[in-house]
């Protein structure tokens, strides 16, 4: 229960940003945190990570839905038997579902968080969360690779 707990945090707090972004700033607009390094920065996304396989809405919705039903399987069978694996993957799915929700209302996903610095593809708090759910599953394999030799 723990573990979709957390999920519901994720997508509570990403949709909670991205409602403020919505409200509170216009398209486009851009707010500097620190002035050439990291902005607040108004964006919608009609495809993935980095802008790829632009307008395909309903690609994504179906490989959202399986990809959420694999977790939550996933989820049951591991549990608490490895705490680690299954918090990688709340943390995605959270993820998941917060980018489902833009994807599904409409048809492209509320982007923000912006490093000016590196030029690096404006994000989301849903991203963060894929991100490190994604490296927190690479750091298990890793270790359990360590352990079983």
């Amino acid at each position: 229960m723990l573990y979709y707990l957390i999920a519901a945090v994720i997508i509570a707090l990403d949709q909670f940003t991205k409602y403020l972004v919505v409200k509170y700033m216009e398209l486009g607009q851009s707010i500097p945190l620190i002035a050439d390094v990291f902005h607040l920065t108004s964006h919608r996304n009609m495809g993935a990570a980095f802008g790829i396989l632009q307008n395909r809405r309903w690609f994504f919705i179906v490989i959202t839905t399986v990809v959420v039903i694999g977790i939550v399987i996933s989820l049951i069978r591991l549990g608490k038997n490895q705490p680690r694996a299954s918090l990688a993957l709340s943390l995605v799915l959270g993820g998941a579902i917060g980018n489902f929700i833009d994807r599904a209302m409409t048809g492209q996903v509320v982007d923000f968080l912006d490093f000016t610095l590196i030029n690096f593809p404006i994000f989301n708090v849903a991203d963060m969360a894929i991100t490190i759910g994604v490296g927190i599953l690479l750091l298990d394999v890793f270790l359990d690779g360590k352990k079983n030799r």
